[in-house]
């Protein structure tokens, strides 16, 4: 029974990257339902797949987040993980996909689950954007405040791995991958090439496709202007390799199988040594 991959909205659900990529579990308007039928929903998700791993975004509304965690509680289930590391939505919804696709294979869910922290590592993203007055997600300095109000200015930002911020002209380069990738780009209002052209010549993408920009970007950016991007390790089998060459361990609370030092599932850290005695 494969673990199921849930997203909070259907534009976070990006379309398959392959033929065994699983398709998104879509929990759109939880907050918006009654609470009886948002439980029932997730029940019924559980009854199907066993564990469910939710990826939302720091973006989404407070709401999406507390209702989550009110029908995790509710329900007591430790087969529930809910994910929301810090990216930016498109490169939150490559992460989705790429659980997707190791969903398909014979991973448990712990170690599925856990693979998600592992992948953000390998994701570069970021946007170029026509404002950064607004931007309080990367570190932007006063100088490119200041240029902001400048008319026609654009900025290059890269918000994961390395937050960094430039000034876009004919030398400006963002640091990219060390390795092989492909970009997803999802343009918003300004006409640019500077993504598809100079910036995926300077990473040396193997591909590049083009995507609707999510609903949450625009809030994640501070603006509606923007072309966000994302680069990612697209194959599978690198993917796997990837996942199965860390240890794994086993969650002192629950039992299940993990990689990292944190259970996803039940939240527990590795019991300390601080608290042992040590014989003399």
């Amino acid at each position: 029974m494969p673990t199921a991959i849930a997203v909070t909205s259907a534009d976070m659900a990006l379309a398959p990257q392959d033929e065994r990529t699983l398709p998104a579990v879509v929990l759109q308007g939880l907050d918006h339902l009654p609470l009886d039928q948002a439980l029932s929903a997730v029940q019924t998700v559980l009854d199907q797949y066993g564990h469910l791993v939710v990826v939302f975004s720091r973006a989404a509304p407070l709401a999406v987040g507390r209702r989550l965690h009110t029908i995790r509680s509710l329900l007591e289930s430790d087969r529930i993980a809910l994910f929301r590391p810090d990216l930016p939505p498109l490169g939150l919804a490559v992460l989705a996909r790429q659980l997707r696709q190791l969903a398909s294979c014979d991973l448990s869910p712990g170690v599925l689950a856990s693979a998600g922290r592992l992948l953000t590592h390998y994701i570069h993203c970021g946007a170029l954007l026509g404002s950064v007055a607004r931007l309080d997600r990367v570190p932007v300095g006063l100088t490119a405040h200041a240029r902001s109000w400048v008319p026609g200015s654009q900025f290059g930002v890269l918000a994961h791995p390395v937050p960094h911020v430039v000034k876009v002209g004919p030398e400006t380069s963002l640091p990219g991958p060390e390795f092989g990738t492909w970009m997803l780009t999802a343009p918003g209002q300004p006409p640019s090439d500077w993504v598809t052209e100079t910036l995926a010549a300077q990473w040396n993408v193997q591909g590049l496709r083009e995507v609707p920009p999510p609903a949450e970007s625009a809030v994640w950016w501070g603006t509606g202007k923007f072309v966000e991007f994302a680069a990612y390790l697209p194959d599978l089998p690198v993917l796997y390799q990837l996942v199965t060459s860390v240890r794994q361990g086993v969650c002192h609370w629950c039992g299940i199988d993990v990689i990292g030092d944190r259970c996803v599932f039940c939240s527990a850290a590795p019991p300390s040594n601080d608290n042992q005695l040590t014989a003399r």
